[in-house]
């Protein structure tokens, strides 16, 4: 399972950056005039839909008032509650990213033909570093060694 969290974490390590980039632009921009729309739309404790789609776009428009009104006593409270759900929001979304970018099994993006899969030099048994007839990059198969030494060549080759 190991395998699994880090093949994903460095798949989306440059999405990760620009994730966190977006949250703390959408946290700044959309969060605080969302808040004072939803503390203005307010009266006697009870939330007028139709008052807030209609103030939103105004409290967008006037971004720099909203921020100071955002974090103004009267709607601190509730400001600090979106940002909350919003971050909850983005983490799943990030989460279920993440969840999509996992490899399927240990061998994903592993390079079919190499000796990649091989740990802690075991590839050597058979193969050498240095002469011999070339496999791939760094390994050869020796041209005097005993006992079968058949090779089974699987690809294509590229002209372009």
């Amino acid at each position: 399972m190991g395998y699994k969290i880090r093949g994903a974490f460095k798949k989306a390590r440059p999405v990760l950056i620009i994730m966190i980039i977006v949250w703390f632009v959408l946290a700044i921009c959309a969060v605080a005039p969302t808040t004072v729309s939803i503390i203005d739309s307010t009266s006697d404790g009870r939330f007028n839909f139709g008052e807030f789609i209609v103030s939103l776009p105004g409290n967008v428009t006037d971004f720099w008032a909203n921020q100071g009104k955002a974090f103004s006593q009267d709607y601190i409270g509730t400001h600090i509650k979106n940002i909350g759900y919003f971050t909850i929001g983005w983490l799943f979304f990030g989460i279920f990213s993440m969840m999509r970018l996992m490899p399927k099994h240990e061998y994903s993006d592993i390079e079919h033909g190499s000796s990649d899969w091989c740990e802690g030099g075991e590839q050597y048994k058979v193969l050498s570093k240095k002469a011999g007839i070339l496999l791939a990059e760094n390994h050869y198969l020796p041209v005097d060694k005993r006992g079968n030494t058949n090779v089974l060549v699987v690809g294509r080759i590229r002209f372009w």
